[in-house]
């Protein structure tokens, strides 16, 4: 039996990867291991660490830790110093064969330390794309630090080889979110309207996320972004901010919002009840990933506002704005029309891909100490 140990920070990585879970927890020859941290523990974001109790795994298999205060302005670096501090003290006692985690947060990035400093492999699924602000470079970092890479498509690949990653490490799969998405057993939007108490029938998504690296722009910004949202006179079903460094500010404006009935607040949605919303919507404005990533395979129309998104992507579903509140209500009155769905980012099969590669004992053999593989150029000789 391999011991396998998923990392979630969040309930939308937790989406991403639970059809992987499920997977790994079917298997006689594997055992699934989560490690439950983040913004999940946070009261701000309504305890999401009980959706992972609810999903039907083993208890005795989940582990719990609170790696920040609650309703603090969060500082990165300290919730990355206490997520390696608790989680190398678990995996010093269980011993996984196995670290799995996703994305560019910094709970995956303390996976990756805490594995590459114990000699304990660490798989990493989303590698090699391309982020806004600093998960840029963090996705990027954990890419240095991994073992195994499974990857939404070719141009990620060769991302992952360029940076000096053995290709033979380097599996294309698509993104495990995809899986969900096609599903034929998502929720109705009837019942999700009714459990969310969502009055309106026609709405937009709204999920807008700190720019760490532009936190002196972001107070003007989200103001000027909540300006046009009310002045728009559409109606809205609003997710509040991750937790990086600034979501109080965002926070603080986006609560001016409580009591106007052409907005519902939600601190955080169900990834499966998320999906069926998106569905249904007539676009999503922010710059949140799901506006390149998740929106454009239902053909649902984007407006990605500011630079948090910048280089990945480009959909013809998807319009760039400026946060210039004549330019976003210009494109809030101009939505494009939904368009054909884009398969960029996975198929639906990526969880049996994945298992495929979970059954090759070449996988289970891969050493712990990687090697910087380096691009031969035929027209460049040694010396020259």
């Amino acid at each position: 039996m391999k011991k396998m140990l998923f990392i979630t920070g969040t309930r939308a990585d937790f989406g991403k990867m639970k059809i992987l879970m499920k997977e790994v927890d079917n298997d006689p020859h594997l055992e699934c291991y989560i490690y439950v941290t983040g913004m999940h523990m946070l009261s701000r974001y309504g305890y999401t660490y009980d959706e992972v109790h609810k999903a039907g795994f083993n208890k005795k298999n989940i582990f719990v830790h609170i790696n920040q205060i609650a309703d603090s302005n969060a500082a990165m670096d300290m919730i990355l110093a206490n997520t390696v501090q608790g989680l190398g003290r678990y995996i010093r006692e269980f011993r996984p064969d196995l670290i799995v985690i996703h994305g560019d947060r910094v709970e995956a990035l303390a996976g990756a330390i805490v594995g590459a400093l114990n000699n304990i492999l660490v798989a990493h699924i989303e590698g090699g794309e391309l982020s806004g602000t600093v998960d840029e470079l963090i996705r990027h970092a954990i890419t240095k630090l991994v073992h195994l890479h499974f990857v939404a498509n070719d141009e990620a690949q060769k991302r992952l080889i360029q940076m000096g990653e053995d290709e033979n490490a380097v599996f294309v799969i698509g993104s495990p979110d995809v899986d969900i998405m096609l599903s034929d057993k998502l929720p109705d939007i009837s019942r999700i309207r009714k459990y969310y108490d969502i009055a309106f029938k026609e709405y937009l998504i709204f999920s807008y996320h700190p720019v760490t690296t532009e936190l002196d722009k972001l107070q003007r910004n989200i103001k000027i972004i909540m300006e046009s949202l009310k002045e728009s006179g559409l109606n809205f079903v609003v997710i509040y901010p991750n937790n990086d460094s600034g979501s109080n500010i965002i926070l603080d404006t986006i609560s001016s919002l409580e009591g106007n009935k052409r907005f519902k607040l939600f601190p955080s949605l169900r990834f499966e009840y998320f999906l069926t919303l998106l569905k249904n919507a007539k676009a999503i404005i922010g710059n949140s990933s799901a506006g390149i990533r998740t929106a454009p395979a239902y053909g649902i129309p984007v407006i990605n506002i500011g630079t948090r998104q910048m280089n990945r992507f480009n959909h013809s579903s998807i319009i760039d704005v400026s946060e210039d509140k004549d330019v976003i209500l210009k494109s809030l009155k101009n939505l494009p029309q939904k368009t054909a769905p884009s398969l960029h980012f996975g198929k639906g099969n990526s969880a049996g891909l994945f298992m495929k590669h979970m059954h090759q004992e070449s996988l289970w053999a891969t050493k712990s100490q990687k090697q910087f593989k380096d691009l031969v150029d035929a027209g460049v000789k040694d010396g020259q």
